[in-house]
């Protein structure tokens, strides 16, 4: 088995088996992230995507706000399946796109904000980090932004049975170097569902005008 299909096994399996109050990072609000989206003032309609969206509310919020060009990406089917019977009539007003973000093929320069909440960490080996972050250059017109988050230093060593790495702002920004530069950061205590403590590092990354090294 391949690991883009092996992944995507996994996360099938798993939002199809757990529903939110049973995984780890389910969140009522992800109010970190909408604090920093908030805060780059973009104009309501700047494309943004969610990578890794899954069934997480940040694309119900993102509607409420005014944006009218949300993308949520995930590999599990059922994960955003779940999203869209929530929102009811408003997923129309979304894009919803079963990918790997690995694997799938983006708008160039399309992205003027690309946000990652707990995918980033997953990617253990060197090469599969390499891609995304040419995925993201690619995507991601200079001037715009990416806002990715991880475990932090003192987070958990695995999420959902697989290995993650771990991060401080520092070490994160420098995954995305050249191709972004670090314009801000934060920390946050995350409270799982059951009542532990994960700590978050967010990266607020801006596109630059240099190329990732795998970027055409």
């Amino acid at each position: 088995m391949t690991a883009p299909i092996a992944a995507r096994e996994h996360w099938r399996s798993v939002y199809a088996s757990k529903p939110p109050a049973q995984t780890s990072w389910h969140r009522a609000h992800l109010d970190t992230s909408l604090r920093l989206i908030d805060a780059l003032r973009v104009p309501p309609p700047t494309p943004i995507i969610d990578v890794g969206g899954g069934r997480s509310t940040l694309v119900d919020d993102l509607l409420a706000r005014g944006f009218v060009d949300v993308t949520v990406l995930d590999i599990a089917e059922p994960a955003l399946a779940a999203s869209r019977e929530r929102l009811g009539f408003d997923a129309a007003r979304a894009h919803w796109q079963i990918a790997d973000i690995l694997e799938t093929t983006l708008p160039a320069a399309h992205f003027g904000v690309w946000h990652d909440r707990a995918v980033f960490h997953f990617l253990v080996d060197d090469a599969r980090r390499q891609r995304y972050v040419a995925q993201a250059a690619t995507s991601v017109p200079a001037g715009g932004h990416a806002i990715v988050a991880t475990f932090a230093l003192q987070g958990p060593e695995r999420c959902s049975s697989l290995p993650v790495r771990r991060y401080d702002a520092g070490a994160l920004a420098a995954e995305f170097r050249p191709a972004f530069e670090l314009v801000d950061a934060a920390c946050e205590e995350h409270l799982t569902p059951w009542g532990a403590t994960q700590p978050f590092v967010y990266a607020v990354l801006r596109r630059t005008n240099s190329k990732s090294p795998l970027t055409c």
